[in-house]
C-alpha cells in the first residue's frame, strides 16, 4: 500500500506527456542574423549611395547612326552601310562606382579637377561642351562643302569666354563675356585657333591679348581692350600650358550654298566631326562611301581637314565592337591607346587628315 501510494504520488508529479503535444521547437539563428545584417548593408547602401567621390567615371556611352543627325537639301541618305559616331558617358562617381571602375576594363577613371576643374560649375562646362559641338558641326560642313568643290563662305569673329577658372593665369585678367580677336598679334577667328596656338608655347610664357569688351552691363557696346598674362600649368598634365577660360565661339559669318541641318540632340564636344563630315560628302554623293559595311569613328576635324585628338577613346572603341563595325578611324593621336583597347576584335584605322579617312573608305 505504500508503494502504490508512492507511485501514485509520483504520477501527480511527473504525468506522462500526451503524444499530440510536442516540445518547443528551436528555430536557428543564422536566418535572423543574415536578415538583419543585409538590412544593415541596405542602409549603409542608401546613405553612402549619394556620397560623391573626386573622380569622374568613363564608360563606353550610346553609338549612333550619323544619318539620324543630318538632313540635307537635295542630299540622299545611303540604304547601305552605316556611318556611327561614338560618345564617352562621362559621370561623378560616388564610392561604389570608383571601386566597381577599379575592375572594369572598359571604365577609365578621371580625377575631378582635370575633368572639371576646382570653381568651374557644371552648366559652365556643359555649355563649353555644346560650344564646342557647334563649331565641330559648322568645321564639318565647311570641309565637306569644301572637299567637294562648293563655294563655302565661313568667317570666325572671335572666340568668345564663357568663364574662367579660378586662381589661373585668366582669373582678373579676362572677363565673362570678352571676345579674344588677336594673340600676340594673331588673328583669333575660333576658338580652336587659341588652342591651335597654345600647343607652340610653355608653362610661363608670356602672352598679349586683343579682347572685345562690354563697356557696362547694361548696353550692348564693346571696346577693344589690350591685356596680357603669363601661362600657367594645364590641370590635366603640368607640363603643358593653359589660360584658364572656357571657350566659345562668337557668332560667325557662314554662307553654305548647301542647306545643311545637323541636329545633334543635346550632345557636347567636338569629337563627332569626322563622322559628321564622312556622312555630308556620303549623302552629297552618288556612291556609298561606306560600300555597304558598318563604320565607327571618332575625332575632331579642322577646317584645313585635319583630324584631332578626342578623350575617352577606349571606350569609344569599346562602343564600335559592340555595334558590330568591321573598322573604326581613329585620329593618329589616339592610335596606339586604341589598338591596346580593341585587340583583335576590330580593325583601328589612324587618320591624320580627312584624305586618311576618304582613303581607307575607297580602298573598302
Amino acid at each position: 500500500m505504500d508503494q502504490d501510494q508512492q507511485v501514485g504520488e509520483e504520477a501527480l508529479i511527473f504525468p506522462d506527456v500526451p503524444a499530440s503535444v510536442q516540445p518547443p521547437r528551436h528555430y536557428p539563428k543564422w536566418p535572423w542574423m543574415l536578415a538583419s545584417f543585409l538590412i544593415v548593408v541596405g542602409v549603409a547602401t542608401a546613405i553612402a549611395w549619394p556620397i560623391t567621390v573626386p573622380y569622374y567615371t568613363l564608360s563606353p556611352g550610346p553609338v549612333y547612326d550619323t544619318s539620324d543627325f543630318i538632313e540635307i537639301e537635295g542630299g540622299h541618305v545611303s540604304d547601305q552601310g552605316e556611318l556611327f559616331f561614338l560618345t564617352v558617358s562621362l559621370k561623378e562617381a560616388n564610392i561604389f562606382e570608383y571601386a566597381a571602375g577599379q575592375l572594369d576594363r572598359k571604365v577609365s577613371l578621371r580625377e575631378r579637377e582635370v575633368i572639371r576643374p576646382i570653381g568651374v560649375s557644371q552648366e559652365d562646362l556643359r555649355r563649353e561642351s555644346l560650344e564646342a559641338m557647334e563649331q565641330s558641326k559648322q568645321d564639318a560642313t565647311f570641309v565637306a562643302l569644301t572637299k567637294l568643290g562648293y563655294e563655302v563662305t565661313f568667317i570666325g569673329t572671335g572666340a568668345l569666354v564663357i568663364e574662367t577658372v579660378p586662381d589661373s593665369a585668366a582669373d582678373g585678367v579676362l572677363l565673362p563675356n570678352d571676345i579674344i580677336i588677336q594673340m600676340d598679334g594673331q588673328v583669333v577667328a575660333f576658338r580652336s585657333d587659341i588652342i591651335d596656338y597654345l600647343e607652340g608655347l610653355d608653362v610661363g610664357d608670356a602672352l598679349t591679348m586683343v579682347v572685345e569688351r562690354l563697356v557696362g552691363e547694361l548696353t550692348d557696346e564693346y571696346r577693344e581692350t589690350d591685356v596680357g598674362l603669363e601661362l600657367g600649368p594645364h590641370v590635366d598634365d603640368p607640363s603643358r600650358p593653359m589660360i584658364g577660360v572656357l571657350l566659345g565661339n562668337n557668332e560667325p559669318i557662314v554662307e553654305f550654298p548647301v542647306e545643311v541641318e545637323i541636329d545633334s540632340h543635346n550632345i557636347g564636344g567636338p569629337s563627332a566631326g569626322l563622322m559628321f563630315t564622312l556622312q555630308i560628302m556620303d549623302q552629297l554623293t552618288d556612291d556609298e562611301i561606306t560600300k555597304g559595311h558598318r563604320i565607327a569613328g571618332t575625332g575632331t576635324i579642322g577646317r584645313d581637314g585635319a583630324v584631332g585628338p578626342i578623350g575617352g577613346v577606349r571606350q569609344k572603341v569599346f562602343g564600335a565592337i559592340d555595334i558590330g563595325a568591321i573598322a573604326v578611324l581613329i585620329p593618329a593621336a589616339n592610335y596606339d591607346d586604341a589598338v591596346d583597347a580593341a585587340g583583335d576584335d576590330i580593325l583601328v584605322v589612324r587618320v591624320e587628315t580627312i584624305d586618311d579617312a576618304l582613303e581607307f573608305l575607297n580602298s573598302l
